[in-house]
């Protein structure tokens, strides 16, 4: 499949409510900022184009948005343009660097940063013209257990929760993960741990936080979660160049320690997480 770029977006109206989570897409959320969500959206969104897929990020986290600073881009239009009706939804899309399209929700949207029924409906209208034009849509959501958040979330077919091992990051990714299963009756959810010292670290976590489920969660009734483990992306100097660049790791340095794990990442996705393209 060949990446291009969409010439009509559908605006049908949405239901009131989500009755099943979009097919093909994936939401990319943590319990708390700071652990790579961005830099882990932006760079496996670059891999999967590189295997031929059509990709579009979407900026979720409409209060605190920086997909923009991440990939070097300044938008004229953003969603909040969309929202307000001042442009249409296929001129807020732009290409960006690594072969896929992104949809940058502006900084500061503050009018934004509680789900009103006119965001939800703004939300849905958008994610309806999206999802028939791509193979693949990531939602870069914000981080936490926010209402705007959790509302972002529930509209994905798949949640990848982004963690790394320090102990405050991974309270607040069980934290988390328990308000998915409570409130969204999640089944399954994806853990990347991102910075790891060693190799099987990231197993190793998965299983601790599998066992920290089974004890608190699970034992509810109606509530049980398979915790599955992605991936993990090593503790890496080319890392922070790339970032502090306002570069992507897999057009830079696709081939350091972090970018070969971003590849097997994104193999992963297409394997086991996408719907089978026919």
């Amino acid at each position: 499949m060949s990446e291009k770029q969409p010439t009509t977006l559908e605006s049908a109206k949405p239901p009131s409510v989500p009755l099943v989570p979009f097919s093909k897409v994936l939401a990319v959320t943590s319990g708390k900022g700071g652990v790579g969500k961005t830099f882990v959206s932006a760079n496996l969104a670059a891999a999967l184009a590189k295997r031929g897929l059509r990709v579009l990020v979407l900026d979720a986290d409409l209060g605190l948005a920086n997909l923009d600073v991440v990939l070097n881009l300044y938008p004229k239009i953003t969603l909040h343009d969309v929202f307000t009706g001042k442009a249409k939804l296929e001129q807020a899309i732009i290409k960006a660097p690594g072969g896929f399209s992104v949809l940058l929700a502006g900084s500061g949207m503050v009018e934004y940063s509680r789900l009103t029924p006119e965001v939800r409906d703004d939300f849905l209208r958008i994610m309806s013209g999206l999802v028939p034009h791509y193979d693949v849509l990531l939602l870069d959501t914000g981080a936490g257990i926010s209402d705007v958040v959790l509302f972002a979330v529930s509209l994905a077919s798949e949640v990848l929760v982004v963690a790394t091992p320090e102990p405050t990051s991974l309270t607040d990714a069980y934290a988390t993960i328990k308000v998915l299963v409570g409130q969204q009756g999640r089944k399954a959810v994806r853990l990347i741990v991102n910075q790891t010292a060693r190799l099987g670290d990231g197993r190793a976590i998965t299983a601790q936080l599998q066992q920290v489920l089974d004890r608190f969660v699970t034992s509810e009734p109606g509530h049980s979660v398979k915790l599955l483990h992605l991936g993990d992306i090593p503790a890496d100097p080319m890392v922070r160049q790339a970032v502090m660049k306002r570069q992507l790791l897999m057009q830079t340095m696709p081939g350091c320690p972090a970018g070969l794990a971003i590849s097997q990442l994104a193999a992963k996705v297409m394997e086991t997480v996408l719907p089978q393209q026919p």
